[in-house]
């Protein structure tokens, strides 16, 4: 009975999350609450929370989660500052000749705001504030404006640089060093934030398209749900359209550049990104001091949310792997049918599902590290496995009738929009992510490709 243990703290840490107790107390109650009994029963070695200062000391120097607040602060900065209303505007001018132009720029800037924020409730919030009041009033039919905006803001678990890579990043690469020295490597090879980053690049854009060429055709075959846009103003040149775009694009592909050109680490980049977003929003007379303090205060807000959760995350993992959680995890997986695949499949199966009672900050901090090691000691790509999680946990986060998107956006819609009209609208998309997902994992080079030719 003792062995199970593990997954009955991860059993205990579900269902107290499901009664509603704030995430990170609950990882580190429950792993104290095991921990205690344990010791007083005999099954558990206290040497295991000794730890607890040291990898608390270790998360506080490390130089790569200093890139959170940054990026954070980037995308809070785009956000409150108005410039997302902006990039909607223009892109709407300049797609307005197309069929579906409104939804195909709701898809385009959603998506830069997602690579900015990189945090599901600001982007689905915000484009639903922002968009779903334009779409219903050009006449778009309810599913397909709420399932584009949901689809949308989920691109940020994907598109980089986002939080959702960043944190991946650094566990992956925990897990990699760990497996290999499992396998008795030792001088294991490293994977780094940047890495993922080139290798979300392919497959965050080939969704894009997707995601356009499906309102596109859409539009094609039903004009009835879709009506036509205005003509753009002729009189105004293309040019003045793509001026105001070019601020925020470049800003996000100098940050996302540097990284992947090896001009900046993630942390230097999203220093950049901080700079860049203040000044781009100083240069539009859209900072002042009481929309600063907004920014920070938001800023701060989030990241303080994060690093807690990552403290209950460490206690529960000293914890979990003190029980045998990690042996166990690993026995379990080796027993899946079908060897490597069998154990990925089982594995995506679990975090989809996770998905949806988790945030990607739970299951980065909580599932990822005590997966990972067993599948990339079994000689699954780092990076691959990477990407996977997050296109997984972007899929998880539509699927009704549980997925976060879904309900940001049930926050802000108004009631004309049914709940109904929220589930047909996503299912398309969903399936477009579920495709994704077997291309990616029968084509795992759409992952690796990239960084092998630029990072080598």
């Amino acid at each position: 009975m003792v062995e199970f243990v593990p997954l009955l703290m991860f059993l205990a840490v579900c269902i107290c999350l499901l009664a509603g107790y704030p995430v990170a107390f609950t990882l580190s109650g429950v792993a104290m609450a095991f921990a205690a009994v344990g010791v007083l029963t005999g099954h558990f070695d206290m040497a295991y929370l000794h730890a607890v200062p040291n990898r608390l000391f270790g998360t506080m120097v490390n130089a790569t989660l200093i890139a959170i607040p940054l990026f954070v602060f980037m995308g809070v900065m785009l956000e409150k500052s108005r410039l997302a209303e902006d990039l909607l505007d223009n892109m709407t001018r300049l797609c307005g000749s197309l069929k579906g132009g409104l939804g195909i720029s709701v898809v385009l800037v959603g998506a830069l705001l997602a690579a900015s924020t990189g945090i599901v409730g600001a982007t689905v919030v915000t484009m639903g504030l922002m968009s779903l009041p334009s779409m219903m009033k050009r006449g778009y039919s309810p599913a397909l404006a709420s399932g584009t905006i949901c689809a949308t803001g989920t691109l940020g678990q994907i598109i980089p640089p986002s939080i959702v890579l960043v944190l991946l990043g650094d566990i992956i690469s925990t897990a990699y060093q760990q497996a290999q020295l499992r396998m008795g490597i030792f001088m294991p090879d490293t994977v780094s934030i940047g890495d993922l980053f080139v290798g979300a690049i392919i497959p965050g854009l080939v969704l894009v398209v997707m995601y356009v060429l499906y309102i596109y055709v859409y539009a094609t075959l039903r004009p009835d749900k879709v009506p036509s846009e205005p003509p753009r103003d002729e009189n105004s040149p293309r040019v003045n359209i793509l001026i105001p775009l070019l601020p925020p694009v470049v800003l996000i592909f100098a940050v996302l550049g540097s990284i992947i050109f090896g001009a900046a680490t993630p942390t230097e980049a999203a220093g950049v990104g901080a700079i860049g977003a203040t000044l781009l929003a100083l240069v539009k007379r859209q900072l002042n001091l009481a929309r600063l303090k907004e920014v920070m205060s938001a800023t701060t807000q989030i990241t303080a949310m994060v690093f807690m959760i990552l403290i209950g995350a460490i206690v529960f993992s000293l914890v979990f792997r003190g029980f045998g959680g990690e042996e166990l995890v690993s026995d379990l997986l080796s027993m899946v049918p079908g060897g490597t695949v069998g154990a990925v499949l089982a594995v995506m199966l679990a975090i989809f599902i996770l998905g949806f009672i988790l945030d990607f900050i739970e299951i980065t901090f909580v599932v990822v590290p005590i997966v990972a090691p067993a599948l990339l000691a079994m000689g699954v790509d780092p990076i691959w496995l990477g990407i996977m999680i997050a296109v997984n946990l972007q899929t998880s986060f539509l699927t009704p009738p549980f997925g976060f998107a879904l309900f940001y956006l049930r926050g802000v819609a108004p009631a004309s929009v049914l709940t109904t009209d929220i589930y047909k609208g996503v299912m398309p998309f969903i399936l477009l992510q579920l495709a994704m997902l077997v291309v990616l994992f029968f084509w795992p080079e759409l992952t690796t490709w990239l960084p092998n030719k630029l990072l080598g």
